[in-house]
């Protein structure tokens, strides 16, 4: 018989995220597993109650609440997130006083600064400085890790595109156009983000990265200065450190490489 985990109460959670480094009025990026946070008392909705508790009436909390689905017009009202996002996202924008932005690649917020993170048009690339992750550095935000790794973490394509990575996978969304759904092709710095691991041990070495257990999930909190202060030098140095070697047998990092030859 396998024992059962005990169940983490919201109160708890809260505590744990102070501890960490959470801090009433921050600013927070959650990119989250709820597999990894359970049990915890309401299950996700508790541990967003959590996260609020922590941050206070004056923070703001922020998850991506992009499309799972690119060949259709994304509605915010609507359109459920992409399942790679889990049930806490798809669950947050649904929540009373929740702000969603109106494009296809979007994030959700709650709290004082939520329009502010939100608003304007898409961007493309879409993780460029002109978008919600560029307005979520200037915000001075931090970004939490739950239960997931640095493979999750967005804000490192920021860092990518301010370093001028050259790299851009064909991609394509579907937006509703004036006579109707309209496909918009674009370049994207995407690849399979196994290697966004580096940041772990070039934050640590900076006593930039702090780490602990929030329910029964392993946690990390950064700020998201401190993310681009510490990746885009080397980014610059190395632009092409976060794609697997060519052989390596990584298709989307060999699809990044292809795109190199055919911008020449």
């Amino acid at each position: 018989m396998i024992a059962r985990l005990p169940e983490t109460s919201i109160t708890e959670a809260a505590a744990q995220l102070r501890a960490l480094g959470v801090e009433a009025g921050d600013t927070l990026l959650l990119h989250v597993s709820f597999r990894a946070v359970r049990p915890i008392e309401n299950g996700p909705l508790g541990l967003i109650a959590a996260l609020r508790a922590a941050l206070g009436s004056e923070g703001t909390l922020v998850m991506p609440s992009w499309t799972g689905d690119d060949d259709r017009v994304f509605d915010p009202t609507t359109t459920a997130c992409d399942p790679h996002l889990g049930i806490v996202a798809d669950l947050f924008w649904r929540q009373p006083g929740v702000r969603r932005s109106q494009h296809p690649f979007a994030f959700a917020a709650l709290g004082a600064k939520a329009e502010e993170i939100v608003r304007g048009p898409m961007v493309l690339p879409p993780h460029g400085p002109e978008g919600p992750l560029g307005r979520l550095h200037n915000a001075a935000a931090r970004i939490l890790l739950l239960g997931v790794g640095q493979d999750a973490n967005t804000s490192i394509h920021l860092c990518e595109l301010l370093a001028g990575v050259p790299y851009r996978r064909a991609k394509h969304v579907t937006v509703m156009g004036k006579t109707g759904p309209e496909r918009i092709d674009y370049g994207e710095n995407d690849h399979c983000c196994a290697r966004f691991a580096l940041a772990d041990g070039w934050l640590c070495d900076k006593g930039l990265l702090s780490e602990g257990p929030v329910a029964s999930a392993a946690a990390k909190l950064m700020r998201i200065e401190d993310l681009v202060a510490t990746l885009v030098p080397r980014l610059e140095a190395e632009p092409l450190i976060f794609l697997h070697p060519p052989g390596a047998g990584c298709d989307e990092c060999d699809d990044a490489r292809r795109s190199l030859a055919l911008s020449h």
